[in-house]
């Protein structure tokens, strides 16, 4: 078997899979091309959009290759997809709203008020959102930017606010909307389990894949993540229910809380005057995570299909387009009743199917299996699984109300990944027998048993040349064959890390300004995380932090648990050292800005009490996240 570390041709079965898609579904149904180019009025004259120190973070030409027929190594319903959501520029909606579309993961709303321009979701860096902001300056003259709003607390829809404003506007008094709880979730989802997030991220929209036929094209919901620099501008302005109305520069927006749906706080909005219906990330050209392969919180699905119909008695009648934070709008009432119906008939029908299933005894494997979708909506290209999947998003459900537990005793305590691959593979009769008849797998086009046969060599010998290759082939195989955009980036990212090692992690949302936004009690959160617990089980250490302007605090580390407690009362009594200083203080020296042992010489701390080495010893029992940690080996 050849060593080659580039990738290899789709394999027969492959092949004929991919080209059967051309049967199956109707190609020739050209309603998506038209309404994805309507109103397009031109793109940027620069290709790539580079940060201030010149590096590329986005190449609007990178997937210019879509344009041509799609190969064999490409499932041509994700061909068809990416090329579709690749196209950039800026787009009209109606008079008044545009669009910055192709320019990063998601879109770039523009609405034109009195006297400026209103942003929804300003992308996920600085600097592609203000290249958008320039092409839209460019076509339409240049408006001040009077108003900002996130649609939703994932880091494509406000990561880029730096790029379209500055703190100064928003202390001038430009003003920032967001739905309730925005701030909360934004923080806490790419703090606390961020590193995590963003290495998974790294293989679930395959920013270091190369672009190309045999490579990455696409992640179903747009190409890829940009890699610029993530900000946030806290909100000054909360939408807290459904009904609410807010005029900013003369535009009157009229917003739907939908909590709990694709993000933990989202909304809704619609534009009375224009007859212009915005639904962030509810509802999209194709079917949507219940669980995202990067980690989330898994998504509620009744309660995501109870919002679609509410959004559709509250604004339809009154709305002759649809658009979204990503993809392309949707024009006429009929058209957007229909396509909000559906997507909520989607949502609706994994829910309720899954809840039959698993109550007749069925198991999450077993329901993503046999699971069929309607015929009418597996007709619909939006329902399509180019980014959540049939298959995952029932695992998603079965998790949500039963957990990972399938109710077997036998799954109740098996050994961990490394442990149960030895014992496999020494059953099987040793690793390379086991390569030996996977090769045999593999030639008969049995790529799934490849891959899952194959982990348990890799994780018994990580070294194991004909194992590494042969999985690096199953799961390119896999890759090419692939609908769903995310699963196909997931398979080409581990085929190149076996082949080639770590790629690193392109991605990283734990910015600055989102350790600048924790709370104080999200940011003792964040650090009790860190603690190395077996090596802390025999500390015992508290530290008291009396702040100038607010409540004292006091951390304590026993029993490897790092807990705060607010003000006076028993936890404080004692302290090994007592502080005082300012609460910016104290987030330098907690972030790691000031070293606990310059904490004496910074102006307008003292030490009250005790021995101020036990601070450093306290942070001293924090771990360091591994932002590169293996995936597809132990």
């Amino acid at each position: 078997m050849s060593r080659s570390t580039e990738p290899k041709p789709a394999e027969p079965v492959i092949a004929e899979a991919n080209r059967s898609v051309r049967e199956r579904f109707p190609f020739a149904d050209t309603r998506d091309l038209a309404d994805a180019r309507r109103g397009f009025m031109g793109t940027a004259s620069e290709n790539l959009i580079r940060s201030a120190d010149g590096r590329v973070v986005w190449d609007l030409d990178a997937y210019g290759f879509l344009e041509r027929e799609c190969p064999d190594t490409a499932n041509p319903s994700l061909w068809r997809q990416s090329g579709l959501t690749a196209d950039h520029g800026l787009f009209e909606v109606v008079e008044g709203i545009y669009q910055v579309r192709g320019f990063d993961l998601s879109n770039m709303t523009l609405v034109e008020g009195e006297r400026g321009v209103f942003v929804i979701d300003p992308l996920l860096c600085a600097e592609t959102a203000a290249a958008g902001l320039a092409l839209y300056r460019a076509h339409r003259g240049e408006r001040p930017v009077t108003g900002v709003l996130y649609t939703h607390s994932h880091v494509d829809h406000f990561g880029g606010v730096r790029g379209v404003v500055t703190d100064e506007d928003v202390a001038a008094g430009v003003p920032v909307l967001a739905p309730e709880g925005f701030l909360e979730h934004a923080v806490s989802e790419n703090v606390y389990a961020g590193t995590a997030m963003n290495r998974r991220a790294a293989y679930m929209y395959g920013a270091a894949l190369p672009k190309g036929e045999r490579g990455q094209i696409g992640a179903g919901l747009g190409q890829t993540t940009s890699t610029g620099a993530v900000g946030l501008i806290p909100p000054t302005l909360d939408i807290t229910r459904t009904g609410q109305t807010e005029t900013v520069d003369g535009i009157r927006m009229v917003f739907q809380l939908t909590p709990g749906t694709e993000a933990p706080a989202e909304l809704n909005l619609h534009f009375p005057d224009r007859a212009a219906l915005c639904m962030a990330e509810n509802a999209t050209h194709n079917l949507h995570n219940l669980l995202t392969l990067r980690g989330a919180q898994v998504r509620d699905p009744r309660v995501w299909a109870r919002y679609l119909t509410e959004a559709v008695n509250l604004f339809v009648d009154a709305s002759d387009v649809a658009f979204a934070s990503h993809h392309w709008p949707v024009w006429g009432r009929d058209h957007v009743l229909a396509f909000l119906s559906e997507q909520r008939d989607l949502y609706a029908y994994l829910h309720d199917q899954t809840l039959r299933m698993l109550n007749q005894g069925m198991t999450a494997l077993e329901i993503a299996e046999e699971i069929e979708m309607p015929p009418a909506l597996e007709r619909a290209w939006h329902t399509h699984g180019y980014y959540g999947s049939v298959s995952h998003n029932t695992k998603a459900v079965y998790q949500r109300y039963l957990g990972w537990f399938d109710g077997n005793p036998a799954h109740l305590w098996e050994h961990p990944p490394v442990e149960a691959a030895r014992r496999y593979v020494e059953f099987m009769g040793g690793p390379d027998e086991v390569v030996r008849r996977a090769e045999q797998s593999f030639a008969a086009g049995d790529f799934r048993w490849v891959a899952q046969v194959v982990a348990h060599v890799l994780f018994t010998d990580p070294d194991h040349a004909r194992a590494r290759q042969l999985q690096a082939d199953a799961l390119e195989q896999l890759g090419y064959g692939s609908e769903n955009g995310t699963w196909r980036n997931f398979y080409l990212m581990g085929a190149l890390e076996l082949r080639r090692g770590p790629v690193g992690t392109p991605t990283s949302t734990v910015a600055p300004d989102l350790l600048a936004a924790l709370t104080l009690e999200q940011l003792f959160d964040s650090l009790a995380i860190r603690v190395d617990g077996p090596r802390s089980w025999d500390a015992d250490i508290t530290v008291r932090f009396d702040l100038q302007d607010a409540d004292s605090v006091t951390l304590r580390l026993r029993n490897g648990v790092l807990t705060h407690t607010v003000g006076d009362g028993p936890a404080a009594a004692d302290p090994d050292v007592g502080i005082t200083l300012a609460e910016t203080t104290l987030r330098a020296v907690l972030l790691g800005v000031t070293a606990p042992e310059e904490l004496a010489d910074q102006p307008g701390v003292t030490i009250t009490v005790g021995d101020p080495a036990k601070l450093s010893a306290l942070l001293g029992h924090l771990g360091t996240p591994d932002p590169d940690f293996a995936v597809v080996t132990p």
